[in-house]
This record gives C-alpha cells, structure tokens and sequence, in this order.
C-alpha cells in the first residue's frame, strides 16, 4: 500500500482542517490532496513511467509536502535533497538517480537551470509558483497505484562527508514502519497535533512530518531554524512537535528570548544526528522540562534505531535523569533489533565497544546502484551502521564515534567523545570537537577545537586540568585549538573532515 493512500484517506476524514502552512498561508487536507492528485495527473501526462526518480531541490515551502504527495500518487519515487547543496552536486545526484524531472523554487531555480541541462535524461525542470507548475496543478487528478509494500517511494541521499552520496533505497514499508515506530516510542499523533519544519525538509524534518500527515496533523514549514520564529509558532498552535539537531537546541536554550516564552504549547522536541553532550542536555531539560526524546537512526533506516523516551530523560522527581542514562541513546525501537559486534560479526558482552548493526522492517533495501555499497552495508540482513557504540547489560545503546572518528595513540583507543564531554563540563566551553593528528611516535595525538561562550575567558590550562581530574592522561588533548565557530555540514554536523584538513595544511601536508 503506497503512502499516498494512507495521507488521502485522512484528508477525506479531514477535509477542512489545516494541512500544511508556510509563508504563502494555509492549505486544508480537502485542497492539499486535490492539488497533489492533479500535480500527478499531469506528471504522468509527461509520460514519466511508474517508478520514475523526481528530485526535490527545494526550499522550505509547503509546495514540497504538495510536490512529495503528487509524486507518490502518481507511482514515482522522491529524491529529496538539501537545498543547501550546490547546484553542481544536486545534478550529480539527479543524474545518479536517474531522475526525469525536478522541483525546485524560486531562491534556487535560476542557478540550477544551467547545471540540469547538463543532465542527462531530464525531461523538465518545475518551479513552484511559476506557470509551469500551476500547469501540473491544473491537470486532470488520479488515484494513486496499489502499489506493492517494498515499491521505491524515497532515495534518501548521504551527506557524502566521506565520500560520494549514495543513495539509500527506502520503500513504502520503510516509510510506513517508521512512522509506526514514532507513535509507538515518540508519542501518540491525532489531527490536534501540530509539527513544525524547521529544519531541512529533504532529511529529518521532512521524514518525521509523514507521522503527522497521515493522522491528519498541522505542518507549520518554517523558512530554516530561527529561535524567535519557532518561539513564535508556540504562541500560536498547539501540541506543537519538531525535530532539533543538537546545535539547534543549544541555540534555543541559549537564546535569551527562550528564558522569557511560554512553552506551554511545546509537545516534544525530538533531537538526533549527532551527538548531544550531557551538560547541554541538562540545560535544556532544566529550561523545557520532560520534553525531550532523543532518537539515533541513519537515512538506512530513516530515524529510527534506537530511542531516549521522554520519560527518561527524567527521575523520579522530575530532574535530568543519571548521566549514564542521558549518554546512552535508549534501546531499540518497536520493530528492530540492534547488536554490537566485532570485526568478524561476533557479539560482544556488555560494555565492550564494536559495529552497531540493526535490522528491522525500516531498513533500507540498498543503496541505488551501488552494487558494492550495498554489499558492505547489508550482510546477512542486517545494516552496519558504521557507527562504534556499546550495549549495556539493560540493551541501552552508547554511541562513542564513528569508526573513522577513532584516535588511535601509543596503541591505546581513544574515543572523540568521551574527551569532548568531559570538556564540556567546563561553564566557558560553547562548542569543542576532538581528533586526532598525526603524530611520529604515538600514531596520533589528541588535539581539541574549542569555541568559547561569549565573555567567557577558558584557557587550556584548565582544560588540562579538567582532563586530568575525569580521565586517563593518556586520553587527554596534547593540544587546545581556540576558534570562532566550528565548520559544520547543511545538518548542522561538525565537519571533524574540514578540522582534520586543517591541521594538515598547516603541517605542510596534503588533505
């Protein structure tokens, strides 16, 4: 069953209620699915046959929820991509994909035209709120397919830090399973509910609104994340729900306009994608209360992993819950199962760190056309992550790096993180980022990137000391970086990548 059918059946329950809004205003359920069933007549008029890539290279707008619907209704699969990225690697990807047409906006179309006419095999390039896409919108509307659970609905692409994007095949049955996840281990969703896009709409933001959209919820699509727009958005709806990566809640508990709001209307804030350090987890709970729940998942297995309810980021009375609790990132989630296994595919005991792999109905079926991607990623049904963590003797997951983040010095592993919480403690530290540098004796040495809260004076010196007093010595930075800001991707994840080629260049070394 194809997820278009599912949305249309709630806005045949639902026709008058808000479905989606944004700058332009405010779209009910009964217009939001006419449009989209028209879009899809016209889309197939173009001859696009069923199971055709569409690219999504578009701001945030509610005409992307419109464009993602009419593509599944008319039986073809959504790219969705950042529309931060430049044009040139937006037509890698279309040409990767393979795709027949691309929506795009306004702020975007005009220095994407040049690069799509270089793609080979699309057909069209649609802006929302030009003729041509009212054109789409006017055409005579379709039911969607009974399509088949494992039929292609999202490739889901990469950031591509370590290399070139691939792009995760991710099914009906993906989409559906994770958004059964999220009412299971997130929270209960009714048309009351209202969810917030604040974020980019290609990834997170856009995957988790489908919970929303097929219970008949509120879509507010903000432009990007500004904390007094969002703070805004609470004063006017309620039950309100969305996705924050760590640096964006860091942002908001900082912000001096968050001391003063009314939170009343704020649901959950679900956070994920990298890590969220202790200290500031703290902060944010003291300032929102139980209303954090942290998620860990990957495009392979869109958001959905493992789970932190919002029950236990509290005690009892209460207050953040014990650290070691608020380090983890839960356990399974309904529907997958998670293990940690060596070098060979062994589980490992308690404690001991190794490969987090999962399996469940939300993993990927691939990597599209990617043979040896595939192979490396998926063996024996289940989906190496990629990502270092340990299980607990409770099955609490505790992520400590990506496998390429390890340090490895005189021998002796060295996680990023666990150094970079430690230096968070610190009142002055705002940010800090931990790798390793190449060293002639030890392999590697530690050196940390620190960027201080305005006014605050830190000084390595007591950075060392703190080290010192939390960890082994061997562990410790042999260096302290002060800078401005740290380098970080469109999903607001530290480019440890740009800091490795940092120190590179100032060795005389090539990147």
């Amino acid at each position: 069953m194809s997820i278009a059918t599912l949305i249309l059946q709630a806005a045949r329950r639902l026709p008058d209620n808000p479905a989606v809004t944004d700058v332009h205003g405010t779209t009910t359920y009964a217009t939001f699915a006419d449009r989209a069933a028209r879009m899809a007549g016209g889309l197939r008029a173009r001859g696009i046959p069923p199971g055709g890539r569409v690219v999504l290279y578009m701001e945030n707008t509610g005409a992307f929820f419109e464009s993602l619907l009419a593509c599944w209704i008319a039986g073809l699969c959504a790219v969705p991509v950042n529309a931060k990225l430049h044009p040139r690697e937006v037509a890698g990807i279309a040409a990767d994909a393979g795709a027949e047409l691309l929506f795009t906006t306004p702020g975007l179309a005009d220095a994407m035209a040049a690069e799509a006419q270089g793609v080979a095999g699309l057909r069209e390039m649609v802006c929302a709120g030009t003729a041509g896409y009212a054109r789409l919108a006017a055409a005579d509307p379709i039911d969607p397919p009974d399509a088949a659970p494992d039929t292609l609905a999202w490739l889901f692409y990469t950031s591509g830090t370590t290399g070139k994007p691939k792009g995760a095949m991710l099914s009906h049955r993906n989409l559906l399973a994770m958004s059964l996840a999220y009412y299971a281990d997130i929270d209960p969703v009714d048309e009351r509910d209202t969810h917030i896009a604040c974020a980019p709409v290609s990834h997170g933001a856009g995957l988790y609104a489908l919970p929303f959209l097929l219970k008949g919820g509120h879509q507010i699509v903000l432009p990007g994340f500004d904390v007094e727009d969002v703070l805004d958005a609470l004063t006017r709806y309620e039950n309100v729900s969305l996705f924050a990566a760590p640096t964006m809640l860091t942002r908001l508990i900082n912000h001096p306009a968050t001391l003063t709001a009314d939170l009343a209307n704020l649901k959950t804030i679900y956070y994920g994608g990298a890590p969220m350090y202790v200290a500031d987890l703290k902060q944010a709970l003291r300032m929102l209360g139980p209303k954090l729940c942290q998620i860990y998942g990957q495009g392979e297995s869109p958001m959905t992993i493992t789970a932190l309810p919002k029950g236990l980021h509290v005690d009892a009375a209460g207050h953040p819950a014990a650290e070691e609790v608020l380090a983890s990132c839960g356990f399974p989630r309904s529907g997958q199962e998670v293990r940690v296994v060596d070098q060979e595919g062994r589980d490992l005991p308690p404690g001991e760190v190794g490969e987090v792999i999962t399996r469940g109905d939300c993993v990927m079926g691939g990597y599209w056309n990617n043979s040896a991607g595939t192979a490396a990623a998926l063996r024996g049904g289940w989906l190496y992550t990629g990502d270092v963590g340990s299980l607990d003797a409770r099955g609490y997951l505790v992520l400590r790096d990506r496998s390429k983040d390890l340090i490895i010095s005189g021998g002796s592993n060295i996680y990023p993180r666990e150094v970079e919480e430690v230096l968070l403690r610190h009142e002055g530290v705002l940010e800090v980022s931990v790798i390793g540098a190449p060293h002639p004796d030890w392999g590697e040495e530690v050196v940390a990137f620190v960027v201080s809260r305005p006014g605050a004076r830190v000084d390595a010196g007591a950075l060392d000391q703190l080290c010192l007093d939390n960890i082994a010595r061997f562990k410790r930075p042999k260096r302290y970086r002060f800078e401005d800001v740290l380098p970080k991707n469109n999903y607001g994840k530290i480019l440890k990548t740009e800091l490795r080629r940092r120190l590179a260049d100032e060795a005389g070394g090539v990147s």
